[in-house]
């Protein structure tokens, strides 16, 4: 049986050649060839970097779908299918929105993959594909295979990196947020002999990535893990919330076990806009404090930060640059809130009438598809373009990387990386005539700036 596993090409583009050469592989698709036969050859695509030959002899085709790629997903699928290819679909969109998928695909994974691949392989072997395949129950993650590394490492991409997984799971409800839906509030855990021994076998990797939606999520299971990993003399970074600073020994181990860098959502300064979309947890721990406890520990921070909230007005983007450069936070990711379907935001914005783009492909996080309340498109649209030039100018990145020794060499690089990715997109046409400081300047905005950054946390 010969599979292609394909990840579609984003609509939005890998700016340089150094950009390509840092593209991580998408740990999701080795995750689901490991639930094929060991006879199976099975070949791992990414469209962004490997394009597709849509005359390569295959039996079976497999997407995963997020909403922005959904177009691309719907053409690559359908173009197999008129040669007669049976295509699969699954992912984050499809699961949101199946009865849509089913028109482009032979069957539909909705929710994890791991509960339905064996009756789906059944079926497919009989010639008898269901239109719809959906996991009763979440899988059990001590029984799991190992991802299909070997198929992603001989790729093109950036191979210093190995990518892991340890928990699935979030408890929190932030209502823009589809992972909750997708992998369940509950933590499950893997048994951490099971992650000590994956990270064994690719000893050759430079830096790990733990992929989990919160790396501290189970303080009790993160300890157990960070004291096993002291001893393997590992460089890792992960995702995990703010309120890890609150727990001085967790954060201890972390940065003992190899920890270089957290990647920490925090969304919003507002308290307001926390409390609108459910991060309440993030209102535990100062943002200024526990930005000093991560640095303390010899932690770098990757800070996420969301434009478009209900309370936003034009001060906000001033904010988010002043409150980066003034904490230090070594890079920084920006997106404009959206409302991917099956989350709670999508359904909201749906009832009040303010979604304003059905086209998938511009749900990128970076394009605005929802009416403001605060803002216009425009200025919302103008103000995120706007924070990125900012951030990435080389006073800010020089101001933020250089401050900690030991993560100075992996920060400054990527971030002149990313610099001229965002130079770069910047200068596109379609982008340049929007991007303009004419929103931000004068006295007013000034004046109201400076009052908000006295009352940060």
């Amino acid at each position: 049986m010969r599979i292609l596993l394909i990840s579609p090409k984003s609509p939005v583009p890998i700016g340089t050649k150094r950009e390509k050469a840092i593209q991580f592989a998408r740990l999701s698709l080795a995750t689901v060839a490991a639930l094929f036969p060991k006879d199976a050859e099975i070949k791992i695509i990414n469209d962004s970097i490997d394009g597709i030959n849509f005359d390569e002899k295959v039996d079976m085709v497999g997407i995963s779908v997020i909403t922005s790629t959904a177009p691309r997903a719907y053409e690559i699928a359908d173009r197999f299918r008129e040669r007669g290819v049976s295509v699969i679909l699954g992912g984050f969109h499809t699961s949101a929105l199946p009865e849509e998928a089913a028109l482009h695909a032979d069957a539909v994974v909705i929710g994890e993959a791991e509960g339905v691949m064996h009756d789906l392989l059944d079926d497919f072997k009989n010639g008898k594909l269901k239109q719809f395949y959906r996991s009763i129950e979440r899988a059990d993650l001590a029984n799991l295979p190992l991802p299909r590394k070997d198929l992603l490492f001989g790729n093109k991409y950036y191979k210093e990196f190995d990518m892991i997984q340890t928990t699935r799971g979030c408890p929190f409800s932030c209502d823009f947020c589809s992972v909750t839906k997708f992998y369940g509030r509950t933590y499950r855990r893997r048994p951490i002999k099971d992650v000590i021994w994956e990270i064994k076998q690719s000893r050759q990797r430079t830096i790990r990535f733990f992929v989990d939606d919160n790396i501290a999520g189970h303080p009790k299971y993160a300890k157990q893990l960070f004291r096993a990993l002291i001893p393997l003399r590992i460089k890792w970074f992960g995702q995990a919330s703010i309120i890890i600073a609150r727990d001085k020994e967790l954060l201890r181990l972390a940065a003992e076990s190899g920890c270089i860098s957290l990647y920490i959502g925090f969304e919003s300064l507002s308290p307001d806009s926390l409390k609108e979309v459910g991060k309440r947890v993030n209102l535990l721990q100062d943002y200024k404090v526990g930005i000093k406890k991560i640095h303390d520990g010899g932690i770098g921070i990757i800070g996420a930060f969301i434009f478009g909230f209900d309370s936003d007005e034009l001060g906000v983007f001033e904010e988010t640059v002043d409150f980066i450069d003034r904490n230090q936070i070594e890079l920084a990711s920006f997106a404009i809130l959206t409302p991917l379907p099956g989350t709670q935001f999508h359904k909201r914005m749906k009832e009040q009438g303010r979604i304003i783009e059905d086209n998938w492909s511009k749900y990128t996080c970076g394009e605005v598809v929802f009416q403001p309340k605060l803002l216009t498109v425009d200025q919302l649209q103008s103000g995120y373009y706007w924070t990125r030039k900012q951030v990435s100018s080389f006073r800010s990145i020089f101001q933020r990387t250089l401050h900690l020794r030991k993560t100075a060499l992996l920060f400054l690089p990527v971030n002149l990386i990313m610099r001229k990715g965002v130079r770069a997109h910047l200068r596109d046409p379609s982008v340049s005539s929007i991007v303009t400081r004419r929103y931000f300047q004068g006295s007013k905005v000034t004046d109201l700036v400076k009052r908000r950054i006295r009352e940060l946390p």
